[in-house]
């Protein structure tokens, strides 16, 4: 009988074709970068197949990686059965995340947790970094992923995001010398920090535009109102960012912070995949 496949190697192969990365699967398994390419060269040798293709930028798979995928996760969902975690019930947590995080990839993210733990329900709720801080501090959530407020303690630093100033193709963004800006509503840290960026600089304004979350003043920018700062994540599509043709201040980086009470092994494990797979995002 020929030795079993390594499980610790099939669920690295399947997190690094998920995320294309192997640094955020090293992540989401709370390992190294070199152990999960020593698993995965193991289990290429083991197969005597080469499952990716590895590029300095890229990571993707193989013709035989494409037809080894599916198998690799039926083998791990057979194995979550064996061990009861899905006859068990669901595990469950809730996290709060800024809006300015999800992007338009969010959708991604939960299917790779969703792949990683089946078993795991996830109540997120998406709302402005300050609404979700004090909801983290009341203790209505489990989690927390936003934005790091001047107020803040604590947190683990998850990344750090480029801010930018976005506006339509050809859209005129100046009324005379004044320049026409869509901000978030006055709660929001960063229409404080982009407003008293311009102020700073002397380019007089006019708020033509107020949303209260970012679809709002995403919609607004691509209809060529004006122009707005926001994560580079979250710019609509087809924006772009005219911070530098339009002599425009720089804008500095934003700070993404993860806050979690969370105890359980399996909860946690499952909130480390979701924050890896939103910086892969």
């Amino acid at each position: 009988m020929e030795r079993p496949l390594d499980l610790d190697a099939i669920q690295a192969f399947v997190l690094v074709a998920n995320m294309q990365s192997f640094t955020r699967a090293a992540e989401a398994l709370d390992s190294t970068q070199s152990a999960i390419s020593l698993k995965l060269k193991k289990l290429e040798q083991r197969l005597a197949r080469r499952l990716l293709e590895r590029t300095p930028r890229l990571v993707r798979l193989s013709a035989d990686g494409q037809h080894f995928l599916p198998a690799a996760r039926e083998l791990l969902a057979a194995h979550e059965r064996a061990l009861g975690k899905l006859n068990l019930g669901a595990a469950r947590f809730s996290v709060g995340i800024s809006d300015h995080v999800t992007g338009s990839g969010f959708a991604k993210v939960l299917a790779q947790v969703n792949g990683y733990d089946p078993g795991v329900v996830i109540e997120v709720r998406i709302a402005s970094s300050r609404d979700v801080m004090q909801q983290y501090e009341r203790g209505e959530l489990d989690a927390a992923i936003v934005r790091r407020e001047p107020q803040d303690v604590g947190g683990e630093l998850l990344m750090e995001e480029r801010l930018g100033w976005f506006a339509a193709p050809q859209s005129n963004c100046w009324s005379g010398d004044t320049l026409r800006v869509a901000t978030f509503s006055s709660t929001c840290r960063i229409r404080e920090l982009s407003l008293a960026r311009l102020d700073d600089a002397g380019i007089p304004w006019l708020e033509v535009f107020v949303g209260g979350g970012i679809q709002a003043v995403g919609a607004a920018v691509t209809a060529g109102l004006a122009v707005s700062a926001l994560l580079h994540r979250t710019a609509p599509a087809g924006a772009v960012d005219v911070g530098a043709q339009m002599g425009l201040p720089p804008l500095p980086l934003a700070q993404v912070m993860l806050h979690s009470r969370l105890k359980e092994a399996r909860t946690r494990e499952a909130l480390r995949t979701l924050a890896a797979a939103l910086k892969a995002a």
